[in-house]
């Protein structure tokens, strides 16, 4: 018989890649959703699916008991790991999406409290999942409250949880592809790209891809563990630019700028003034693992996926988060762009 692999949140990015990979391993795989949204190609012809909310605990306990694994990809408070308390021994492995935003510097900063260079975090390259991480009132943003959820998983005696930390994920069916930010500019004709910090910031990256292949694994090792989630070797926004042109089968100049952006110029996504990246030895050590691709050799899908996406809608209306999260309103300002780089 084959394993059976039960995923909360099975139509978002993560949720939909793990099904994939799960189905090309032979898994058999129940989609848990609250008919919001349409499942993904691939995914919907094979994969059962489940009509439940993630805050109805009777009903996700009911569904999962007996899987051999389940992946939470809905998980965000403390409160949210008490579904997976009863399900101590009626479950194979559990998998629970955190995030890398957890850790926390040397100077006692995170990325949520940030609010310049001055104080943001200063984390050891690369960060391992030894490193210190966020330990705050769970209501003080998202880093705490997914730092407070992992304690509260790792505190359920018997549970065998592995939780993953992703970084700047990408892939098909993302809600906010960062790499739009090279992608229009592209479409646009720009033939100059200002990057701050001389385009080698970076902010370790997630394929997608290679995260729901740490899922596999997980499932077929279950254990108690926590793990980095990202592509290794962590690419700088430069290569992230030049990527994207590769694969777009466009060219640009690339003005690498001193410093951090100034008035949002030679601002992008990844303009971190200190570097995030996260080792990933404790996965290849632990599961054996490796990566389906590096950062380069995953974004295509994703690109060609957001092309289809906005190719009969305004890019602002298909992808709010991009504007709402990272600000992707003030990124296309050319005007201004064209004046500052002619001085």
């Amino acid at each position: 018989m084959s394993r059976r692999a039960v995923i909360l949140g099975g139509t978002g990015q993560l949720g939909a890649s793990s099904a994939r990979t799960l189905l090309d391993d032979g898994w058999s795989v129940t989609i848990a959703h609250r008919g919001e949204r349409r499942l993904p190609s691939g995914v919907l012809e094979s994969a059962e699916t489940a009509l439940v909310d993630r805050s109805g605990a009777d009903a996700v306990v009911d569904l999962c008991r007996g899987a051999d694994l389940v992946l939470d990809c809905l998980a965000f408070a403390p409160a949210d790991a008490a579904v997976h308390g009863r399900l101590v021994g009626d479950v194979g492995s559990v998998v629970v999406i955190s995030t890398a935003s957890v850790y926390r510097g040397e100077n006692g900063t995170w990325l949520d409290v940030a609010t310049g260079e001055d104080d943001f975090p200063v984390l050891p390259v690369p960060v391992t999942e030894e490193d210190a991480i966020v330990d705050a009132p769970d209501d003080a943003g998202y880093s705490a409250q997914k730092a407070a959820l992992e304690r509260a998983l790792l505190a359920i005696k018997g549970l065998p949880v592995t939780i993953l930390r992703p970084g700047a994920i990408h892939g098909p069916q993302s809600p906010a592809l960062r790499e739009w930010f090279f992608i229009k500019r592209a479409l646009d004709g720009r033939e100059r790209i200002p990057l701050a910090h001389r385009g080698a910031s970076r902010f370790s990256t997630s394929a997608s891809v290679n995260v729901a292949e740490l899922v596999r694994l997980a499932g077929d090792q279950p254990g108690r563990r926590v793990l980095n989630a990202v592509d290794d070797p962590a690419p700088t926004a430069l290569e992230i630019g030049q990527a994207v042109l590769a694969h777009l089968g466009r060219s640009a100049e690339f003005v690498l700028l001193d410093g951090g952006p100034v008035d949002g110029f030679g601002g992008h996504p990844w303009a971190v003034p200190r570097p995030i990246v996260l080792s990933m030895e404790a996965a290849r050590r632990e599961l054996g693992y490796e990566p389906v691709g590096s950062h380069r050799a995953t974004i295509g899908s994703a690109i060609d996926w957001m092309l289809d996406a906005v190719r009969d809608a305004d890019w602002r209306e298909r992808f709010p988060a991009l504007a709402t999260r990272y600000g992707a309103s003030e990124w296309f300002d050319y005007d201004a762009e064209d004046r500052l780089l002619a001085h």
